[in-house]
């Protein structure tokens, strides 16, 4: 992206006093910053929030597209809707980000990552996202922030919800649930489908292998809790998702007869799901205690023919994190104390035969925050005994100060570490080459940060600088083997926020960083100098018309930054209609422009290597039922 176009963009925000939200975000709640209910407005970490309202707007936008319109967030993608997906926040890498669906970790422990593009949208009520360390507040992994999902719940008068689109590559969804209340019990129960033929995951011109990739997923979510006194509640929580999605493999390709070949497109079944029981009790007036017990869990079973004359492999990988809290919230005359003890089990079942098949960490966390006058202080520190590495201790400081009613200023310094995967540590050798590293060590960061924030009634802006170091950064070594062998520097400044003129609401947000190797001084892999995103929409009676721009500029493939991925730049439009209080129809047309362009390769292009294809212009339309209050 040009030069002049992020300047023109930042004089645009700063000049509509840009904002987060539209509305006030005074009474907005925010708990990933802390682990406690805390105003947004009071919060010293860098946190957004993606509101059920922008969930509902955003059609059938997968939750990895939803993500790339917060700040500090950069996506790929291996080929379109549930293909492999990656979110790098502030320049991090995938596996460096906390993945929490209602307070319950759903990250793989053997490839470190989430399967972001197995989660259904249509179930989810909120997001909160946390950038910078927080591995004194979560643990092991959080090195560049915490993505927390938060699904439906239930509250006041049952409600039915219903609705269903279709759009380009014969994409069909559904949905339906109901959430309420009766008497001292709360519940809610969705479930959603997914279904798309979608488009070749990898560019080719050879019209035999140019097949359609197809995506489908089943989802359903449930909670209840009751009320057993005043004070005291217990609940139970679930959510499970079933995808099964194809795609290309180019190691499957036979080199002599490649147009006959049928294990060009393979296809794997994925699937994942968590659950908790939690018990919350007002022990006394100042003393809450949360019990809490829960697994996440994923699972992933490929399918490949290995070539035109052979039988069909099958792969398994399976993790679970098995989850045990015990939370301790004490309401000091000044501020509120936070003890905490979690205990995480990490266990790996596969077809593949690691050397080591399970782990666990104890983790001891004390936090403090307190709100006076002007001055908010918030203080963390974790300790973690991990049965392999022994223990991490971190620590977070943040400091915020409000100079008005609207002009406010924090800091913070925080680190962190991550736990090498099953994969990095036991992965078995390759005909007899190792393939793995079990010497290896805890990657480790420190991140330093400051930010300004604007806020008043129709507008809210900030600006926020930072610097984070990574030691023992794990990568590939010369013969491809994990090692401990770089450092790491990622300096940045995001600029975020909107602004709501009469009909008008604006908003948007520009990063600049420099995520770079200190040994080579090369960008990290698929992570650019310069990022933005801009949206803006017009509400005229019962019509609202929006658009959206996303923009990057280029990034590499390769460590060596030899795969070059150029920038880009995208345009959505959006409208809905709101028919009456219960029934609203709605649009959106992706990639106005039809661009061409690439979030990844498989390979080098430029010898036997392909690009990751990106869906084309493409529109969809749905329509939504819900009981009127």
């Amino acid at each position: 992206m040009k030069k002049t176009a992020i300047a023109g963009l930042i004089t645009l925000l700063f000049s509509s006093q840009i904002q987060a939200q539209a509305a006030s975000q005074t009474d907005d709640i925010v708990v990933t910053a802390s682990r406690i209910e805390q105003a947004r407005e009071n919060v010293v970490a860098d946190v957004s929030v993606i509101t059920h309202e922008e969930i509902e707007r955003a059609g059938q936008s997968t939750l990895v597209e939803l993500l790339q319109q917060q700040p500090g967030i950069e996506i790929n993608n291996n080929g379109g809707p549930g293909k492999i997906s990656g979110i790098f926040i502030r320049g991090t890498n995938t596996s460096h980000v906390i993945v929490l669906v209602d307070g319950v970790r759903l990250n793989s422990a053997t490839a470190g990552t989430t399967t972001f593009e197995n989660l259904p949208v249509a179930l989810i009520e909120k997001i909160e996202i946390l950038r910078g360390p927080a591995t004194a507040l979560y643990g092991q992994d959080a090195i560049g922030g915490v993505i927390q999902i938060f699904t439906k719940k239930g509250s006041g008068e049952p409600r039915f919800y219903a609705g269903m689109g279709y759009g380009t590559y014969d994409t069909k969804t559904a949905e339906a649930g109901v959430h309420g209340a009766i008497g001292d019990t709360n519940f809610a129960l969705g479930v959603s489908s997914y279904d798309t033929d979608g488009f070749s995951a990898l560019k080719t011109s050879n019209p035999n292998l140019d097949d359609k990739d197809g995506y489908r997923n089943l989802s359903f979510t449930g909670s209840v809790s009751h009320k057993i006194a005043e004070g005291h509640e217990i609940g139970l929580q679930l959510l499970h998702s079933e995808g099964h999605v194809r795609f290309d493999n180019r190691f499957n390709i036979d080199p002599f007869f490649p147009a006959f070949n049928p294990a060009f497109s393979d296809n794997a079944e994925v699937s994942q799901h968590s659950y908790a029981v939690t018990s919350k009790n007002q022990i006394t007036s100042r003393w809450l205690s949360t019990l809490r017990a829960g697994e996440g869990a994923d699972e992933s079973v490929t399918y490949a023919a290995l070539g035109p004359f052979t039988t069909e492999s099958r792969s398994l990988f399976k993790t679970k994190q098995r989850q045990y809290s015990w939370q301790n919230d004490i309401t000091l005359p000044l501020g509120i104390l936070t003890l905490l003890y979690d205990r995480l089990e990490e266990r790996v079942k596969s077809t593949t035969d690691f050397k080591q098949t399970s782990r666990n960490n104890d983790g001891y966390f004390i936090g403090y925050l307190a709100n006076h006058g002007p001055h908010t202080v918030q203080l963390n520190y974790r300790s973690d005994h991990n049965s392999r590495f022994g223990t991490n201790d971190t620590e977070g400081l943040g400091y915020g100060y409000r100079f008005n009613d609207n002009w406010r200023v924090t800091a913070s310094y925080g680190t962190a570490f991550k736990a090498p995967t099953f994969n990095d540590l036991f992965f078995p050798d390759f005909f007899g080459f190792p393939t793995s590293n079990p010497d290896l060590k805890p990657e480790k960061a420190r991140n330093i940060e400051a930010s300004l924030r604007y806020a008043d009634d129709h507008s809210n802006a900030s600006l926020t600088l930072y610097e984070n170091k990574i030691r023992n950064l794990i990568t590939l070594d010369a013969s491809y083997v994990p090692a401990n062998v770089n450092e790491a520097r990622i300096q940045g400044m995001t600029l975020s926020g909107s602004h709501v003129w009469n009909n008008w609401q604006f908003g948007g947000s520009v990063d600049i960083l420099s995520p770079r190797d200190r040994e080579t001084d090369n960008l990290l892999v698929r992570r650019a100098n310069r990022h933005a995103n801009l949206n803006t929409s017009y509400t005229w009676g019962d019509w609202r018309f929006g658009a959206e721009a996303v923009a990057s500029s280029a990034r590499y493939n390769d460590a060596a930054n030899t795969q070059r991925l150029s920038g880009y730049s995208i345009f959505n439009l959006t409208t809905d209609y709101t028919i009456n209080k219960e029934w609203q129809l709605k649009a959106r047309l992706n990639n106005l422009f039809d661009k061409d362009y690439a979030l990844a390769y498989d390979g080098n292009p430029a010898t036997d290597g392909f690009v990751y294809a990106t869906p084309g212009s493409n529109l969809f339309v749905s329509v939504r039922y819900q009981t009127a209050p």
